[in-house]
């Protein structure tokens, strides 16, 4: 039997929306008001889980009565934390800096029951390995897939950017799409909300 509180995707992306649609579950959206500026001396993980976490509590005040799902990814490569490129630009040199690499996504999942103040947290981390790309790929891809500027590293992976990878390491093949589906679901599960 299903809880009676509403869920709520603490999210704007609409990666994330189509994900949580996938699932033929009853959801709204609302974009959290947080900061995602990364700390001083904090990890990719940490900055993923700490942004999911901040998402959802920002939305808890609106929604005092109800499961709120928060969710961030943080890309890790050569020491270096990747967000989202913003504009072409941006991801053209992006794009450029990781041909060839291996880069770590963190995909940060929680669920806030502010009826009860209960949290569950988890952070998936992919490890992708990029194929070598000429400058020509790079244009051509950011052409055909525009909203890649919107994605960690520029990799729109369930788009066209699948074509930019050679190698996928995951236990959850939706956590580099931005929702660690399998790990939600489980603590939905735990708050008395059926996905099946």
């Amino acid at each position: 039997m299903n809880t009676s509180l509403p869920l709520i995707l603490g999210s704007s992306s609409v990666f994330r929306q189509a994900q949580l649609q996938r699932l033929g579950i009853v959801f709204q959206t609302a974009s959290p008001d947080y900061d995602e500026t990364p700390a001083a001396n904090e990890t990719a993980e940490e900055t993923a889980l700490r942004l999911a976490v901040g998402k959802a509590r920002s939305l808890a005040a609106q929604f005092p009565q109800a499961l709120i799902i928060g969710a961030d990814q943080v890309a890790w490569c050569n020491g270096i934390q990747l967000g989202k490129p913003m504009n072409v630009a941006n991801a053209q040199h992006m794009l450029a800096s990781l041909s060839g690499q291996r880069i770590e996504f963190y995909s940060a999942v929680c669920l806030l029951n502010t009826a009860s103040n209960s949290l569950h947290t988890h952070v998936d981390k992919t490890v992708v390995t990029m194929r070598t790309l000429s400058s020509e790929q790079i244009r051509r891809y950011l052409e055909r897939e525009p909203d890649a500027v919107y994605c960690a590293g520029a990799a729109k992976s369930e788009g066209l950017g699948a074509a930019l990878l050679e190698k996928i390491d995951s236990t959850d093949p939706n956590a580099l799409i931005g929702l660690p589906i399998f790990k939600l679901a489980d603590f939905l599960a735990l708050e008395g909300f059926d996905v099946l």
